[in-house]
Formats: structure tokens, C-alpha cells, sequence
């Protein structure tokens, strides 16, 4: 039994990638490798500059195969892998004894890296480098730090960007937190509170573990979001936004006068309607709000008399005021495929404060509307169906 429990240690896989990934993150270490040490060679001011320090080896892995990780991030590889062979540099030229030099340069780039939040462990290699290859590289002196390692540093920097934004499709650099103004876009009003937990539950929990967390705060609340919408889904089944939708909504083009997208809203009492282009495609919303902002409070007429002004169709040929509802919607609009499960409408409604949300299919044509109200009598006939069965 223990030999067996001991077997399992390996077949842990440390990075949850697919095949797919996993060799495409081989491909991306072997290629910025190879064009660090061709770049260097180029720009060496004589044959005797080593091209690569052998700590970009390390640091490859970690950019490519793990670029979530707090370690990857571009400050924590640039600031940690330049102090490191300063350090290290200093240590190999003003300390004689071998043993005492690696020591002092390995402490005291891991003391600088993280006063300076600069963590990145292949870095400590860095700072070793200049006291194991001897006079080769200590003869350099301080150039070292800026051929190859500033090179090497800078050179891959671009290459990862590039790879893993635009050939592996990953979010490089990591997204800090966002913090949040008290200024919302008009179509979204921010709630006081919600149900789960908020960023600062999440940043007490991190700090009270006093553990090590292998990706940056906004990368594991938004995995901890979508473990919540999977357990949502799991528990109430594939309820799509096409199962309540209202059908044939209400709408307006780019050139819908503004006095009749009025009387639309008006006469329907809506808060708010999609814009569309003539392929029926959603550029827009209007909302009551997009007709208020345009008037002038500061005259002396009557709010009712200033309304009525704005609303009215110019008899010029020239207009003092948009005519038009292209010229006065949000063009900030969120939809979602008429496939999307109820569970993506819960988070933009409820989180952040969505009333409406314009359903588009396949084609991204508009065939629907979801209120508030359709998601809560939704979520109410499904939990009375569950009771009943109990």
C-alpha cells in the first residue's frame, strides 16, 4: 500500500495544460531561446561576450509554461533578473572566497528581489554566474549586467508578449485588480452589495493562508467565478437565454429620429432598447438617460419645454441638436448568444447591475431581449418545479 501511495507522486502532472499547449510552450521556449542567443551575438561588442546566461532557461518555463503565475509577470523577470546580476557582479568582484561569495550573492538578490517585489526564482542563477565562471565573465565587470543579461531580459520580455498574446491567445501581462470609481456607465447601475464573496474577502483569505498562490488575485477570482457558474449549471440544468428571452423585441436603427424612438419607449414603457444596423446586428443601446443628457439646464425655460425642444424634428436643413438615435445611444453594449446559459445573465445582473441584455444568435443578429424580471420569474419557476418534486 505505501509503495502505491508513493507511485502517485508520478503521475501528478505540475502544469494543467493540454497536449496542444503543452507543446506549444516547448515550441515558444525553443524558439525564444534561440533568437536570445542570435540577437546577443549580433549585438556583442566583441566574440568574447557570452550570448545567454543559462537562467533564461529557467525563466523560459515559467514565462510559457506557467505566464499566470506572480513570478512571470514582467516586473518580478526584469527587476528580479537585473538585481540578481548586479548583485552578483558586486559579490564576484569585492569577495574573493568562493563559497562565502555564492552564498552573499544568492541571499542578497532574494533579499533585494522581495523589498523590491521583484521575485523570480531563476534570477538567484543570475547572481551566481559571474562567481562560477571566474575571470570570463568578471573581467566584463558591470557590463555584464547589460551584455547579455539586459539583452537576454529584454529580448525575451518582447518575445513573450508577442507568443503568448498573440500566438498562444493568453491574457500576458496578468490583469491587476480593478478598483472601482464610483462612476458607472449609464446602463449599469452599481449595486451596494451582493451575494459571494468581493475582492477584499478573496484578499483577506490569501493573506490569512500565509501560502503561496501560483496566479494573480484577479486570475483566481475569476476562476473561483466560473466554479460557481459550473455549479450552477451542474445543479439546475441547461437553461439557455433563448428559454426566456421575450421574442421580437422592441428596437430602433442608427437613423430612427430621436422623437420617435421617444414615442417607442414611451408607449411600451421601456427603459431602454437595442440599436441595430440593417443587418439586425445589436450597435447600441438607448436608454432614457441618453435623451436627458443633452439638455441644457442652465436656461430658464421649463424642463418639459427644453424636452419637448430636443425631442422635436428640426424643420431646418441644418440642426442645432442630434436628430438621430446613432447620435445619441451608448455604443458600450454587452449581449450574449441566445445558447449562453442562465448563469452568465446571473453574474451580469446581478454583479454588475445589467437590467437588460440584448440575445443575438449564431449570426449575431438580434432575436431577443432578457429582463431582470424574465431571469427572476426564471430562476422562481424552476426552484417551485424542484420543490414540488421533492
Amino acid at each position: 500500500m505505501k509503495k502505491t501511495n508513493f507511485l502517485k507522486y508520478f503521475v501528478i502532472d505540475p502544469v494543467n495544460l493540454s497536449i496542444k499547449f503543452k507543446l506549444l510552450s516547448l515550441l515558444s521556449c525553443f524558439c525564444s531561446i534561440f533568437f536570445i542567443a542570435l540577437i546577443t551575438k549580433v549585438i556583442s561588442p566583441w566574440p568574447g561576450y557570452p550570448m545567454i546566461v543559462a537562467s533564461m532557461g529557467a525563466s523560459a518555463i515559467i514565462l510559457f509554461f506557467i505566464p499566470s503565475s506572480p513570478l512571470a509577470q514582467p516586473w518580478p523577470f526584469v527587476g528580479g533578473q537585473i538585481v540578481s546580476a548586479i548583485v552578483g557582479v558586486a559579490c564576484a568582484l569585492n569577495i574573493p572566497e568562493v563559497s562565502t561569495a555564492a552564498a552573499t550573492a544568492v541571499g542578497g538578490s532574494i533579499f533585494l528581489m522581495l523589498l523590491l517585489r521583484c521575485l523570480h526564482p531563476p534570477a538567484a542563477a543570475t547572481s551566481l554566474t559571474p562567481i562560477m565562471a571566474g575571470t570570463s565573465i568578471t573581467s566584463l565587470g558591470y557590463s555584464f549586467v547589460l551584455v547579455p543579461v539586459a539583452v537576454n531580459v529584454f529580448t525575451m520580455l518582447f518575445l513573450v508578449i508577442i507568443i503568448n498574446r498573440w500566438v498562444m491567445n493568453r491574457n500576458y501581462p496578468s490583469p491587476l485588480p480593478i478598483k472601482k470609481t464610483s462612476h458607472q456607465r449609464h446602463t449599469v447601475s452599481k449595486p451596494s452589495h451582493h451575494v459571494g464573496f468581493a475582492e477584499q474577502d478573496l484578499s483577506l483569505a490569501i493573506e490569512q493562508s500565509n501560502v503561496f498562490i501560483d496566479m494573480t488575485q484577479t486570475e483566481l477570482s475569476q476562476l473561483l467565478t466560473q466554479a460557481e457558474i459550473n455549479s450552477f449549471k451542474r445543479l439546475k440544468g441547461n437553461i439557455t437565454c433563448a428559454d426566456i428571452m421575450i421574442e421580437e423585441p422592441f428596437f430602433v436603427e442608427f437613423g430612427t429620429e430621436v422623437e420617435q424612438a421617444w414615442q417607442i419607449m414611451q408607449s411600451n414603457k421601456l427603459k431602454a432598447m437595442p440599436v441595430i444596423d440593417r443587418a439586425k446586428r445589436v450597435i447600441g443601446m438607448i436608454t432614457w438617460n441618453d435623451f436627458f443628457k443633452f439638455i441644457d439646464l442652465n436656461t430658464f425655460e421649463s424642463f418639459q419645454d427644453k424636452f419637448r425642444k430636443f425631442i422635436q424634428r428640426t424643420a431646418d436643413v441644418k440642426a442645432s441638436k442630434p436628430e438621430a438615435v446613432g447620435l445619441i445611444m451608448s455604443t458600450t453594449v454587452v449581449t450574449l448568444l441566445d445558447t449562453t446559459h442562465i448563469a452568465e445573465l446571473i453574474s451580469l445582473m446581478s454583479m454588475h447591475g445589467y437590467r437588460q441584455i440584448p440575445i443575438v444568435n449564431s449570426e449575431q443578429r438580434l432575436v431577443g431581449m432578457v429582463y431582470q424580471a424574465n431571469l427572476i420569474a426564471a430562476l422562481y419557476n424552476e426552484q417551485l418545479a424542484q420543490k414540488h418534486k421533492v
